[in-house]
């Protein structure tokens, strides 16, 4: 099983960086390698991290709640399990981009959403149930925003293995 922790985009400036406790670094560093497949994987990563439990549950519940984690979760391969998985680009004038990007990420399907320097400036991951729902989440996400929505499946797929230090 792998877990991702997804850090929200909210820093008040982009030349800050957000300030964490040294509990807090070490929960998130380590969450980004997975969870052990284990009865009780919460008590065996705060036992590696010299921690208890409660404060690891509490510390991780703390960071979604001020949104410095946007989700924490399982990664399901889509594709594998019969669903369709795709990336996905936009072009958004700046003046209307967090209007669409409010509008793209209240999509359940949407993952992975983030802010490009080029001509497509919008970039994001839909995942589906089906194959076909790539392209009925597409339409709706057009129909909603007023933009075309370009996708890009995959045509060979890479593990580059990203993690975040803190």
């Amino acid at each position: 099983m792998s877990v991702t922790a997804e850090p929200a985009a909210r820093r008040e400036s982009p030349d800050v960086a957000p300030a964490f406790t040294d509990t807090e670094k070490a929960i998130i560093n380590r969450l980004q390698y997975g969870l052990p497949l284990t009865p009780n994987p919460y008590r065996d990563v705060a036992e590696e991290l010299g921690i208890s439990e409660q404060t690891l549950l509490d510390t991780l519940k703390a960071l979604l709640a001020n949104r410095t984690l946007t989700r924490f979760g399982p990664m399901f391969h889509a594709g594998e399990m019969g669903g369709g998985l795709t990336l996905a680009a936009m072009r958004i004038p700046e003046q209307d981009f967090d209007r669409v990007t409010e509008q793209v990420n209240s999509f359940a399907e949407v993952a992975h959403n983030y802010r490009r320097e080029h001509e497509l400036n919008m970039w994001f991951v839909l995942a589906t149930e089906t194959p076909e729902g790539i392209a009925e989440t597409i339409g709706r996400i057009e129909a909603l925003t007023g933009y075309p929505v370009y996708n890009m499946p995959k045509e060979q797929e890479f593990h580059v293995n990203l993690h975040f230090e803190v």
